[in-house]
């Protein structure tokens, strides 16, 4: 795993999150992980786009976060049912351009084809890109980070937390991914804390 570049931003008042798929394969794991999210952001879409248009109309609409499922290819095209195919880099420039704080490619695909085809180099975007989900530890994983980023800690600070920058025996506990941290300062809250529940 890496933790890349950085570039500082502001806060987010209530994160909006897209949990979608392009592939039908994913459902389980669609579901799975919005789960997940609902626990911490109230405003969470889970949808199955069957064509690429519609993914980047819902990502013009504005979303905070957007969790997707989708096979690459051999030279990290993302595509639909359709076969229509849109590059990462190009993917990661729409997010920029509908002000995204955080795309995560929640399927596994291979680094290669990650290296190929998302370049995120200067952008202002968190990009965490999945190469094993690791089981089941994958979502136990991502209740852990998004406790933390929910309460008001930025993603790097979180994601240091529970994957230590060293190689050791803590690697089988978490999936494999790689982290570019492009907007390391954003903060994205989820459901205010209700006070009264933490009284005893």
């Amino acid at each position: 795993m890496g933790l890349l570049t950085r570039r500082p931003c502001g806060i987010v008042t209530e994160s909006k999150v897209l949990v979608c798929s392009l592939d039908t394969r994913f459902r389980d794991s669609l579901e799975a992980d919005s789960s997940v999210y609902s626990k911490y952001y109230r405003g969470v879409r889970t949808v199955f786009f069957s064509r690429m248009s519609d993914l980047l109309r819902a990502i013009e609409s504005g979303y905070d976060i957007v969790h997707l499922f989708s096979p690459l290819s051999p030279t990290g095209l993302v595509a639909d049912g359709q076969s229509t195919t849109l590059s990462g880099t190009d993917l990661i420039g729409k997010c920029c351009e509908s002000e995204v704080k955080l795309l995560w490619i929640a399927n596994e695909n291979e680094a290669r084809d990650y290296v190929k085809g998302f370049n995120a180099a200067g952008k202002p975007l968190n990009l965490i890109m999945t190469i094993s989900r690791n089981g089941a530890k994958f979502d136990r994983f991502l209740d852990e980070l998004l406790s933390r980023v929910s309460s008001g800690e930025t993603l790097p600070l979180a994601w240091v937390s529970l994957v230590p920058q060293a190689q050791g025996p803590w690697q089988q506990e978490v999936p494999g991914c790689i982290f570019h941290a492009g907007r390391a300062a954003v903060k994205l809250p989820g459901v205010p804390r209700d006070p009264s529940r933490s009284s005893p």
